[in-house]
């Protein structure tokens, strides 16, 4: 039977109007990161970008997402860095491979579309391209009723990246007794969360804005930290020659990512103690008594880069490190045999 009101888009659930002043300021912040190489405007069909000066040009991409630590923007309503995050870890995804990031693209879904938390998201975005140095040239923004619970989002991102062939970082020159950089995270970045709130929330009882004496600030305010880049200290090395591979530390920890870069035949030894695990991940596995297979491969423990160098090449790394100001820990070494042995 036909409805005695007219129905629209509007009463299923779907706000055009919303949209367009959501698209509005998304249009503002995405220039602030275009250069010259941009060939389109937010709101065309596909983005265009002019790739030029490279000899023999391999791009290179990856697609992520923020994960369960859009659970903690929802609970305190810090959206302007979960865009960040999501840049950030799509850069050091391709900078390990020795590309330079070009342009980004988002998927950013909703129930019901609100232009102001839209426009905090992806200005957190528009910052990390612009850190970055690459463009965000477009992306999607969906409102869909009934896929999500009210207030809540999903977020994804897609990067492209370039370099020349002969200059791509594939782990074939690693040699047993190459040493392992590691390189600080600033927290959980975006692993693990699943977990943690689980612990800090639902067993420990504590609440988003708990102090922890020992994190020396509230629970949202270490859970919230930008999953950083890597970009600038992977380009020094990679640059100077120096550079043999680089594993970037997300789902499944030291265990997991570090073997992916290495040549059939080769592990690594690391060094257990030779860096500071940071307290986040010592509260998390008192909290849940975690086995610590578990907490290897659920957690970063404070190191969000693996670099990899030969021996004599260490005291060069070092300085270049040191020079761009960039901590840096001697952690472990490339061995004979397979897997991740700690010791």
């Amino acid at each position: 039977m036909p409805s005695a009101k007219p129905i629209g888009y509007k009463q299923s659930g779907v706000n055009i109007d919303e949209a367009d002043r959501a698209v509005a300021s998304i249009r503002t912040m995405a220039r602030s990161t275009f250069s010259p190489a941009v060939l389109t405007d937010i709101g065309s069909f596909g983005g265009g970008y002019l790739l030029k000066g490279y000899k023999d040009p391999v791009l290179v991409s990856s697609a992520d997402g923020v994960g369960t630590k859009l659970k903690l923007a929802f609970m305190t309503g810090e959206h302007s860095t979960v865009g960040e995050d999501l840049v950030n870890h799509c850069v050091n995804d391709i900078a390990v491979q020795g590309a330079i990031p070009l342009f980004f693209l988002d998927y950013f879904a909703v129930g019901k579309l609100d232009a102001k938390v839209a426009a905090r998201v992806v200005s957190g975005m528009a910052r990390g391209c612009r850190n970055n140095g690459c463009a965000l040239i477009g992306g999607e923004t969906a409102e869909m009723p009934g896929m999500y619970a009210p207030g809540e989002y999903d977020l994804a991102g897609f990067i492209v990246g370039v370099v020349e062939r002969k200059k791509m970082l594939t782990g074939k020159t690693i040699r047993a007794g190459d040493i392992l950089i590691g390189l600080p995270s600033t927290g959980l970045h975006t692993n693990g969360y699943s977990l943690a709130r689980k612990l800090l929330f639902d067993v420990a009882g504590h609440r988003a804005d708990t102090r922890i004496a020992e994190l020396g600030g509230s629970l949202a305010q270490e859970l919230m930290k930008v999953h950083r880049s890597y970009l600038k200290p992977l380009r020094a090395l990679h640059d100077s020659g120096i550079l043999k591979g680089a594993a970037h530390i997300t789902g499944g920890g030291i265990t997991d990512n570090t073997p992916r870069i290495l040549p059939k035949g080769l592990g690594v030894r690391i060094d257990v103690g030779s860096w500071p695990v940071l307290p986040m991940f010592q509260l998390l596995r008192k909290i849940g008594n975690i086995p610590e297979q578990d907490w290897r491969r659920t957690f970063n423990l404070g190191i969000g880069m693996i670099l990899v160098v030969s021996k004599p090449d260490l005291p060069d790394a070092a300085k270049m490190l040191k020079k761009l100001r960039e901590r840096c820990y001697q952690i472990g070494e490339v061995v004979r045999g397979d897997g991740v042995r700690y010791a």
